[in-house]
């Protein structure tokens, strides 16, 4: 999986396509991120302690990792993820325009 924590990518489909945000966490094994504010649905919430209210709370539900893509860091615009060797170490780099993520 190419995508990362605290990357930022682009919704390429669903409800929130074409926005943009900021991965908060990654589950490599269901291939699933979730992305901060987008895709978020309804929970309600019981009353916890004696005088306090159940409420209806938004939370941000994992997407697909085949419908986000990460942001290129000079165009602005989505692009793959290829790797380059640089001394010792693989970097992910934008394919568009060749920069380091």
């Amino acid at each position: 999986m190419n995508i990362k924590k605290n990357d930022n990518v682009i919704i390429i489909s669903g409800k929130d396509r074409g926005k943009t945000g900021k991965v908060v966490k990654v589950f490599p094994s269901a291939n699933r991120v979730v992305v901060e504010g987008m895709n978020m649905q309804k929970r309600h919430e019981k009353a916890r302690k004696q005088g306090t209210k159940g409420q209806v709370v938004s939370i941000a539900m994992p997407l697909h990792a085949s419908n986000v893509m990460i942001v290129d860091p000079k165009s602005g615009k989505r692009t793959r993820v290829g790797k380059k060797l640089v001394g010792n170490k693989y970097v992910r780099i934008a394919r568009k325009s060749g920069s380091e993520i």
